[in-house]
């Protein structure tokens, strides 16, 4: 008796899942990837935005990211912005100027401080205690977003703590939520070529599940556009979203493309425009348990982050006081909150400002 072949992947049966609801499969992610037609991706990761934001309003936030020190070991090939140690042009900011810092940031409406850097050999558990006890005394309302899962484990090890023990000291210090950096692709082939000093996905996916486990929340991040395949960023979705289902750690997603200029990771073309708009919409499609997704204004400019509202994203990111990492790399879109919101308006929507809680302010 003949067997009846398995449905066939097609846009239709993919919209199908969306408009009920429904989780679409790592296959058919393969398939919209595929797809030659952008607009029905923006048709269906806009009404998957629909299914878990008011449709009108597009947040952004005020903060500024603080790169404490740019001395770090483990010489990513993709990172233009890491000094090795003892090299010239490492740094470690002073308290005194990490504090005032934050008072620059609060005195121009900011609310969040991004605080991150390297793995910095000489930086221990006290260190970290030290600078965030000081900044939540002098500053209790801003938030502390701060260290990615690299920079975390690595404190753990060179302190001799456990991730929980360390985790639970940061917060008690003052750390309110972890920045998905070093996400990059979750995938160990690719993190081998273009970090091979990093973590690995379950290191970086073991941290995100011990901070969920202590209230701390995060973001997940994705950078692409360098020697990943498609099927190592679907491999890369798919682990975040187990991960969410699993524990909730996750209160936004943000995809950027690699910035090649000045690293030590050449490629022969950057990711096009139409490549991230594509990205952006799979990955508001496929991660259906994810509420925000955020553009990247900083690598894509101001029209393609305005287009990117159309193709699932409902977050303009944050007005950047300060920003070194990607800008080592050359790219300098830094705008005011009165250009956020021009450009917002500009698009059709309703902004409005927010906290790292994604609570509006």
């Amino acid at each position: 008796m003949a067997t009846l072949a398995p449905d066939r992947i097609s846009i239709d049966t993919i919209a199908d899942k969306v408009y009920a609801g429904e989780r679409i499969t790592a296959d058919d992610a393969r398939f919209l990837y595929q797809h030659p037609n952008l607009l029905d991706l923006a048709t269906l990761a806009n009404h998957r935005r629909i299914q878990k934001t008011d449709p009108k309003v597009v947040t952004y936030i005020i903060g500024r990211i603080l790169n404490y020190t740019n001395v770090c070991w483990v010489r990513c090939k993709f990172c233009a912005f890491y000094r090795t140690p003892n090299h010239v042009e490492g740094y470690l900011h002073s308290d005194e100027e990490i504090l005032a810092k934050v008072q620059d940031t609060v005195d121009k409406g900011g609310v969040e401080i991004l605080f991150q850097g390297g793995l910095n050999p000489k930086l221990k558990i006290d260190y970290y205690e030290g600078i965030f006890s000081k900044i939540k005394a002098r500053f209790p309302e801003v938030i502390l977003h701060a260290l990615s899962p690299a920079e975390i484990i690595y404190i753990a090890h060179i302190s001799k703590l456990t991730l929980t023990e360390c985790l639970e000291r940061l917060k008690a210090a003052g750390l309110h939520s972890i920045p998905g950096a070093g996400g990059e692709i979750l995938v160990d082939r690719v993190r081998a070529v273009i970090a091979p000093y990093k973590d690995t996905t379950d290191e970086w996916l073991e941290c995100m599940r011990a901070a969920s486990a202590l209230g701390i929340r995060s973001t997940a991040s994705m950078m692409f556009g360098h020697v990943e395949t498609i099927d190592d960023r679907i491999e890369h979705m798919g682990r975040i979203r187990d991960l969410q289902d699993e524990c909730q750690p996750f209160r936004a997603f943000i995809s950027w493309t690699f910035q090649p200029e000045d690293t030590n990771l050449p490629i022969p073309n950057k990711a096009s425009s139409a490549d991230y708009l594509r990205t952006v919409a799979v990955s508001r499609i496929f991660l259906d348990n994810f509420d925000n997704f955020q553009v990247s204004i900083l690598t894509q400019g101001p029209k393609i982050a305005q287009t990117a509202l159309a193709y699932g994203a409902n977050d303009f990111g944050s007005v950047m006081i300060e920003e070194n990492v990607v800008s080592a790399a050359g790219n300098k879109f830094i705008l005011s909150a009165e250009e956020f919101e021009r450009l917002i308006c500009d698009a059709g929507y309703e902004p409005r400002r927010r906290n790292t809680r994604y609570e509006p302010l």
